[in-house]
């Protein structure tokens, strides 16, 4: 089974860690493909980043059905472009937001999404709700740290996320802990060590659906909204993009 596991933004060393992590958790015989685009922005932390990032994603996903991938991961807790790529992808597409929600309100009857900066608390609640996950969501608490300085050597991240999960326990009575960023999928455990509450990360608990949905042998439904996008050309610097032309 070959998973392919995108960070839509451009910082390598994010996609390695996150690989690495997929790879711990992953079953014998997976292999797990971490990928990241060579053009976009560095990290998404908005919905200008996430907009210029789909080009990106796109062509991953293209890359990855020529590879014969089985399934993909999109690793952005936006999940972006996520009804798009199954509209260009035969095997399943699962975005870490919605693997890491479910998975909670399995575990637990109510969580809180972490996330790093305030401006994205906006994003995760209309995940939330686009997920029918808003009537477990306890709220969505910042950290105001930026996605870049999640690993940076001498950061203050891990103990402000710490801080905040705490008081998500305390304050909003959650019961389990979404971590709202792939940069942070490394701090998993130790941040449930710390608060003594289940933490979900999304980047694993996708890669585990992912796996789930291929044992299955289930695919991406392609009678109608989920199927392959119309053949049609496409003008100006977008041409390439036209899925008559096959994209890229």
């Amino acid at each position: 089974m070959k998973i392919r596991l995108i960070n839509p933004n451009t910082t390598v060393r994010m996609t390695e860690v996150m690989g690495a992590c997929a790879r711990a958790v992953a079953a014998p015989g997976t292999q797990i493909d971490a990928v990241s685009p060579r053009d976009g922005p560095p990290s998404i932390e908005g919905w200008y980043d996430e907009s210029l990032a789909l080009p990106g994603l796109l062509a991953e996903i293209a890359a990855g059905e020529r590879d014969a991938c089985d399934a993909y991961v999109i690793a952005c807790f936006g999940d972006p472009g996520l009804y798009a790529a199954r509209e260009c992808a035969r095997g399943p597409v699962i975005g870490i937001a919605e693997a890491a929600m479910h998975a909670a309100s399995v575990i637990a009857p109510s969580f809180a999404v972490v996330t790093t900066l305030a401006r994205t608390c906006g994003m995760a609640w209309h995940l939330a709700e686009r997920y029918g996950m808003k009537r477990f969501c306890k709220n969505v608490r910042a950290t105001d740290i930026a996605v870049l300085d999640l690993d940076q050597p001498g950061s203050d991240a891990r103990r402000l996320i710490i801080d905040e999960c705490r008081r998500a326990l305390d304050e909003d009575g959650a019961e389990a802990i979404v971590l709202g960023c792939a940069g942070m999928v490394d701090l998993c455990h130790a941040i449930e060590d710390a608060i003594g509450a289940p933490v979900v990360e999304g980047v694993t608990a996708a890669v585990k659906w992912a796996e789930a949905l291929v044992s299955l042998k289930l695919a991406t439904a392609k009678r109608g909204e989920y199927a392959a996008p119309l053949r049609k050309p496409y003008d100006g610097a977008l041409a390439p993009w036209s899925p008559s032309g096959g994209g890229r």
